[in-house]
């Protein structure tokens, strides 16, 4: 059975005439009572009684018809629904972000435009980021570093500049500022390998010849945050996402430009997707 054969039926049965049928779904009268005919003869079925001009269903026409009515509902509500995405009126938009606070103004301004679109984050570091960009897991990512890969395109949305942060007793803790030398043998806390914040640091710390004593790497921002206050070590953070508190203290580097930057990647292949467009066009206005 054609589903242009079960709308011929389903026109026919509601319309209670051929021809009305026909001008219903814009084609011939023949047309539909060729439609009919094809899926009366091909079941060995009589799905109307015709009397006349008028027409009604036959008990197992009856039963088609509820059948039918089920699917062109069915369709119409599919209708709707890729309407409604396409406009941008639902669906979700999946992002991937290195930290919350590098993704958060985006979004405020993405569902102030488009209230109706779901928004999940998921977090992570760049190259989680970016698996899930590949595993189509997420639909764009929020990353602090500049990178090229033609598999990806990105745009850049704000740049910020790390900072040292220290507990209240630490010897930093009465500055705003310190040099890079001044990490010379320091005890010093690391984020996990991937991080854009330890790049940046460690390329500084390369240029200027500067040597602390690693005695931790840590994944964990709060578990860093929580060995700082207990003395352990001092750690860098991007300023944007330094949440200030109780035991902590941060001064910025003076001599040097560690920065991390936000930019917004997706997979080239899906650049034109509406969702993705649309999400890249919010973003540049607020850049």
């Amino acid at each position: 059975m054609r589903l242009t054969q079960l709308r011929s039926f389903h026109a026919v049965a509601t319309a209670g005439s051929f021809t009305r049928a026909a001008e219903q779904l814009h084609v011939s009268q023949p047309t539909v009572t060729t439609q009919v005919k094809m899926l009366e003869e091909h079941y060995k079925v009589e799905l109307f009684h015709r009397t006349g001009r008028r027409v009604r269903p036959t008990e197992i026409g009856e039963r088609l018809l509820q059948l039918s009515r089920q699917i062109f509902s069915l369709e119409a509500d599919a209708v709707q629904l890729l309407g409604d995405v396409g406009e941008l009126r639902s669906g979700q938009l999946r992002v991937a972000a290195v930290g919350p606070h590098h993704v958060t103004k985006m979004l405020v301004a993405f569902n102030q435009r488009y209230p109706g679109i779901k928004i999940t984050v998921s977090t992570g570091n760049s190259q989680e980021v970016l698996d899930r960009l590949l595993d189509y897991s997420a639909d764009v990512g929020v990353l602090a570093q500049v990178f090229r890969d033609k598999r990806f395109v990105s745009t850049p949305f704000s740049e910020h500049p790390v900072v040292i942060f220290t507990s209240t007793q630490h010897r930093f803790a009465r500055r705003r500022t310190i040099r890079t030398s001044e990490l010379q043998g320091e005890k010093l806390i690391l984020r996990e390998l991937g991080s854009t914040t330890r790049k940046a640091l460690e390329a500084a710390l390369k240029a200027a010849k500067v040597e602390p004593e690693v005695v931790m790497e840590i994944g964990s921002r709060e578990i860093i945050r929580e060995a700082v206050i207990q003395g352990v070590g001092i750690a860098a953070v991007s300023e944007v996402e330094f949440v200030p508190g109780p035991g902590l203290h941060a001064v910025r580097i003076s001599d040097a430009q560690v920065r991390t930057y936000a930019h917004v990647v997706c997979l080239a292949e899906r650049r034109d997707m509406r969702m993705v467009r649309t999400f890249f066009d919010v973003i540049a206005e607020q850049s």
